[in-house]
């Protein structure tokens, strides 16, 4: 004969693993992403600027301190990121 104290203590057990499995985790792991993307925003972008500026100073004095083709190595740089990234993308079809 089965213990009914015990019967009920395992559904109850069971039905709020079970809804902790359905609410709670998603939106942990949620969180958990939200905040290392924003972790990694936060270390990332002030270190591309600054290596930016690291590459112009570099770039100014491998050139003779000529500023104008600094720049136009850099621009020149930044286009052809820029492009390889626009042909990579996938428009979206239009509805």
């Amino acid at each position: 004969m089965s213990d009914w104290t015990t019967d009920a203590a395992n559904a109850i057990d069971n039905a709020v693993g079970i809804v902790r499995e359905r609410t709670v985790e998603p939106v942990q792991s949620g969180v958990r992403i939200v905040t290392y993307g924003l972790l990694a925003l936060l270390i990332l972008v002030p270190a591309a600027t600054m290596t930016t500026i690291a590459a112009f100073r570099l770039l100014t004095i491998a050139t003779g301190n000529q500023d104008w083709a600094a720049w136009l190595i850099l621009g020149g740089i930044f286009v052809l990121g820029g492009w390889f990234c626009w042909s990579k993308r996938t428009p979206r079809a239009r509805a």
